[in-house]
């Protein structure tokens, strides 16, 4: 068979290759997914009985604000990821913003020491918060994954943690609507938990659930 030939029949069959979104447009349509699902849980669950009487003045806007950001930088940070041409540093985005969160709620604590002593750091169950967080966390990761399951063969451990712990912090929004966190041991254990435990199912899992979707 001529070269020429052979390249014509291989080229007869190729189809166009579909440009994928921009890591901005895909974090548009993260933020959107997310948005639906806690919108879902506030339908089922209904909205804190106190910001209902008080309206948003009772919430906490500092754990709001931080939370939000490590949602929107950590996926911001894994659409980035999943492109093959970008830099592994864009994993190192929301780092600040995750310091800026734990900051807020070991503050809370301090501020329990202060005010309750002893007392204020006494670690009690809540399994809701568990529960809350995981049954947000583990759908929205999967909307991640599906999301970026084009990155199945590029770098899918870390696009898949980042993944997650994006979902782990949507899904700490929603809580904060749905639940009053109270600055105590008791959330930041509780609740960092959860947030980890989702981030891990993401990490773990993640990878072979990429490589299915494709």
């Amino acid at each position: 068979m001529k070269t020429e030939d052979l390249v014509t029949r291989l080229a007869s069959d190729l189809r166009p290759v579909r440009r994928l979104p921009s890591p901005s447009v895909m974090l548009c349509l993260w933020t959107g997914f997310c948005t639906l699902v806690i919108l879902a849980a506030l339908w089922m669950l209904g909205m804190r009985k106190d910001v209902m009487e008080d309206g948003l003045a009772r919430i906490d806007f500092w754990h709001m604000a931080t939370a939000g950001l490590v949602a929107l930088f950590s996926g911001f940070a894994a659409f980035q990821l999943a492109l093959p041409d970008r830099d592994r540093r864009w994993a190192l985005l929301p780092l600040p913003a995750i310091a800026a969160w734990l900051a807020t709620m070991g503050w809370g604590c301090l501020a329990d020491f202060t005010r309750l002593g002893a007392e204020g750091l006494r670690l009690t169950t809540s399994l809701p918060c568990l529960g809350f967080i995981l049954g947000l966390g583990v759908p929205m990761t999967l909307g991640m994954v599906w999301l970026t399951r084009h990155a199945a063969l590029l770098r899918p451990l870390p696009v898949a943690t980042l993944g997650g712990l994006s979902a782990a912090a949507f899904a700490s929004l929603g809580l904060t609507l749905v639940h009053e966190l109270n600055a105590s041991v008791m959330v930041l254990v509780w609740h960092g938990l959860a947030v980890l435990v989702v981030t891990a199912l993401g990490a773990m899992a993640g990878p072979l659930l990429m490589q299915r979707a494709n």
